[in-house]
């Protein structure tokens, strides 16, 4: 593990990674999701793809990695970059699971992994919209230290940076990104799925040119049963990217 003090906006973040193969040629860059980290990728995905340097990068604010500003997707895209440059890294091959997978398309990779990606808006049911605005009258009268009887489970006990951060990138919709992308895409997902349910792995699908879509028995972690099944199909993709050189 390394870290590498990044410089943003005028702010410094230190990033956590890790390399494997590091001779390999061919670069494998891996985003977790939020709330994970890069050992969780690494648990899942180290054993496989030895013809591939392994990236595995913790984003910031989670794991190794330190964030003291909010920041939207973007910035976590331009944060990747900077440490790549660091670290010599081609944009071989991306995978982003969750938040990641957002991350993952703004770097337009060769290669796209998309692993139950986020970037699909979902309408909040009505349980969700209540509980926010039940949150918003507790403000209004200076309740707001409740916060954590109200916010999603995936924004409990975070820094007020990390907190912030959530709320800009919790609802974005990347419909536009996910089309604008040029390469070849593999969308792996669990059937199972509920917190990025099947039917955004196939409006993402739709979107892509060159994508293809990929099923599993599980939920939104499905990929750590089927890491060798997911990995071979990554090979495959690779492989393809080849045959038209």
């Amino acid at each position: 593990m390394a870290i590498k003090s990044i410089q943003y906006n005028q702010h410094t973040l230190d990033v956590s990674y890790e390399i494997l193969n590091p001779e390999a040629p061919v670069d494998l860059i891996i985003l977790h999701g939020w709330g994970s980290n890069k050992n969780l990728m690494k648990k899942s995905f180290s054993s496989y793809m030895d013809t591939f340097r392994h990236i595995y990068i913790d984003l910031p604010g989670f794991g190794g990695s330190t964030c003291n500003v909010a920041l939207e997707t973007k910035d976590y895209a331009r944060i990747v970059e900077l440490l790549m440059i660091h670290i010599n890294a081609s944009k071989d091959i991306i995978l982003g699971h969750s938040f990641g997978g957002k991350v993952a398309v703004l770097l337009e990779p060769k290669v796209l992994v998309l692993v139950a990606s986020a970037g699909i808006y979902v309408p909040k049911s009505f349980k969700v919209k209540a509980k926010i605005y039940i949150f918003k009258m507790f403000k209004i009268f200076g309740l707001a230290k409740l916060r954590s009887m109200f916010v999603a489970d995936d924004a409990k006990y975070l820094s007020e940076p990390m907190y912030q951060t959530f709320k800009n990138v919790v609802d974005e919709d990347f419909s536009d990104d996910f089309a604008a992308y040029n390469g070849k895409a593999l969308l792996c997902w669990g059937v199972g799925d509920t917190a990025t349910p099947l039917s955004s792995a196939q409006k993402i699908d739709a979107l892509i040119n060159d994508s293809t879509l990929k099923v599993y028995d599980g939920d939104h972690y499905f990929f750590m049963t089927h890491a060798e099944q997911v990995s071979k199909e990554i090979q495959a993709t690779f492989l393809k990217t080849l045959e038209h050189v």
